[in-house]
């Protein structure tokens, strides 16, 4: 009886580490949100977005580069928490070069993401 008391216990106190270790690690991903805009402000559909780390910024931001194209709605979502788990922990920062390119035009940006968070940036395309 003591020792099924003993490991009931000891069961319970290791539940419960688990279950608090597990509850302190945030879930939501790291987002860069892309709209690109024609000079008449219409969403673009079809667009080619590059978004590249800018190794210039301060903080530094290491180097990334991904490339999609926009959606039915004009916008390109890039999960950069891959871009975090490789950076030092201390780094919940990082600066991205934006490029958005059709056919005929080029359009350029920046865009500050941060650790668990969705950053919105929209470029326009000219004319």
């Amino acid at each position: 009886m003591k020792t099924t008391f003993r490991k009931l216990r000891v069961l319970s106190v290791a539940i419960l580490f688990i279950g608090f270790t597990q509850s302190c690690k945030n879930k939501n991903e790291s987002v860069v949100k892309v709209f690109v805009r024609s000079a008449s402000n219409q969403l673009v559909e079809g667009a080619k977005v590059i978004i590249v780390g800018d190794v210039s910024s301060n903080p530094v931001t290491n180097a990334y580069v991904d490339t999609l194209i926009t959606n039915s709605s004009g916008f390109a979502t890039f999960n950069v928490s891959p871009y975090y788990e490789a950076a030092d922990k201390e780094q919940t920062v990082a600066y991205f070069d934006v490029i958005a390119k059709t056919e005929t035009k080029t359009a350029e940006g920046s865009v500050r993401s941060r650790i668990h968070t969705t950053a919105v940036e929209t470029v326009f395309l000219p004319l």
